[in-house]
């Protein structure tokens, strides 16, 4: 996209082509307008439009040019906050409500998944967190007892037993989450914006939405040639927001993370790396992220940025992590290269705010964003219908908050990642 191959690399080269849309032009009047289209707007709009409303997407760029089409394509339950720290900053009813909505999460993916019959390499074998010496197994221990306090299907394995799955035994253990699992994310949220625009909603690209204005009873959305009028606005750009729509975006700290991908592997290693198919990442402070395509390549992540001096700095720290990881490999070659910015929140929770009368939006997903966007975006179109109201939200209805020190502390993360990686020796 935008002619760039480190904005989107192998998830554009591989996805199935996106839904054929045109630029807002002319004047157009719907129920509802999303301004977004990532995995929340289009899911918002996938619900919206099989339940017979009138919705439209005006999206900046292209379908899934934000975080969506971006990511490693884990399709993880809950959040990165442990269950009972989560209870403790959300209180009931939120909190129980939020952890049962999240956990469902990627039953919710891939049943969406099947029924529609979305081609993008939907793997639901589950996720490997893995841990990282015995400070990294204290705290997979603890996020498996509290999980399967609420019956959910995960299960902490022993270093022995972690090995098998990973294809290395540079890990004391690793907790597999049953409900998890991987896909391609890009082509998730091109086939749902597929899916919806079957349904009868329309899409609009390669529109920045320039104004919001308030017009009596009605919301009107202009961009440079066009307009829509609405009785409800859904605002879903999140991290990747600009313009009037940036509220969101302003409330978070950007976290840059990076993804290179390997050429296929040979059958060989295919069968000893991931043998079953589920995606991993583990306990460090600078996180690693591993898993398989569907043709057998190797995506390797962690946090950093693919720019300036990060680009040869994180190509070599990958190239020597996955020499450590599977010796096996030798000296492996990058076929794509790529990353993007996931929006922190103060408490890596996410966000539900009312931006004015029937303007409301979900943010801040903190690393989470296939699973909990699709479930936002179904919640979303409930509350617009009146199925739900504020009483039965997972989260409260908050106050936009301006992020503190958010630039300074952006380019720590950014530094932090490439001195971390420059001097890292082992995994």
């Amino acid at each position: 996209m935008l002619n760039d191959p480190r904005s989107h690399g192998l998830w554009e080269q591989t996805a199935p082509a996106a839904p054929a849309t045109e630029k807002l032009s002319g004047d157009h009047s719907v129920a509802i307008a999303v301004i977004g289209g990532g995995f929340t707007g289009i899911s918002a709009a996938l619900h919206l439009a099989q339940a017979g409303m009138q919705v439209a997407v005006v999206e900046a760029v292209e379908i899934g040019f934000g975080g969506a089409g971006r990511n490693v394509g884990l399709v993880n339950a809950g959040m990165w906050v442990m269950p009972e720290v989560l209870l403790k900053t959300l209180p009931d009813p939120y909190g129980n409500r939020l952890l049962d909505l999240l956990g469902d999460g990627p039953k919710l993916v891939f049943d969406i998944v099947r029924d529609h019959g979305l081609l993008c390499e939907a793997m639901h074998a589950g996720t490997l967190h893995c841990a990282h010496g015995q400070s990294g197994f204290d705290e997979i221990t603890a996020r498996a007892r509290q999980w399967q306090a609420r019956g959910a299907d995960v299960e902490l394995l022993d270093a022995a037993r972690a090995a098998r799955l990973l294809g290395t035994r540079k890990y004391a253990g690793a907790l597999l989450d049953r409900r998890a699992g991987t896909i391609q994310p890009l082509a998730y949220v091109r086939g749902l914006a597929m899916a919806a625009q079957n349904a009868g909603a329309k899409l609009f690209t390669q529109s920045p939405v320039i104004a919001i204005e308030r017009k009596g009873d009605q919301w009107l959305i202009r961009t440079a040639h066009g307009r829509v009028s609405a009785d409800w606005v859904i605002l879903s750009t999140d991290a990747y927001g600009s313009g009037p729509g940036d509220a969101a975006r302003r409330e978070q700290v950007p976290l840059p993370y990076f993804n290179f991908a390997t050429r296929p592997l040979s059958a060989e290693m295919r069968a000893m790396i991931l043998p079953e198919g589920q995606g991993a990442w583990d306990t460090q402070m600078v996180m690693n992220s591993f898993r398989m395509d569907q043709a057998g390549r190797l995506v390797f992540g962690s946090i950093g940025a693919l720019r300036g001096t990060g680009v040869a700095v994180h190509r070599a720290w990958a190239k020597r992590a996955l020499r450590k990881l599977f010796p096996g490999l030798g000296d492996v070659e990058f076929e794509a290269e790529w990353y993007g910015t996931i929006g922190m929140t103060a408490d890596n929770l996410p966000r539900f705010h009312n931006y004015g009368p029937r303007m409301i939006g979900f943010s801040g997903y903190n690393g989470r964003g296939i699973a909990p966007g699709t479930v936002f975006g179904r919640v979303l179109a409930s509350y617009v219908r009146g199925e739900i109201g504020d009483a039965d939200l997972p989260l409260p209805v908050t106050p936009v908050e301006a992020a503190a020190f958010r630039l300074p502390r952006q380019i720590l993360y950014e530094v932090g990642a490439q001195a971390a990686h420059l001097v890292a020796d082992r995994v």
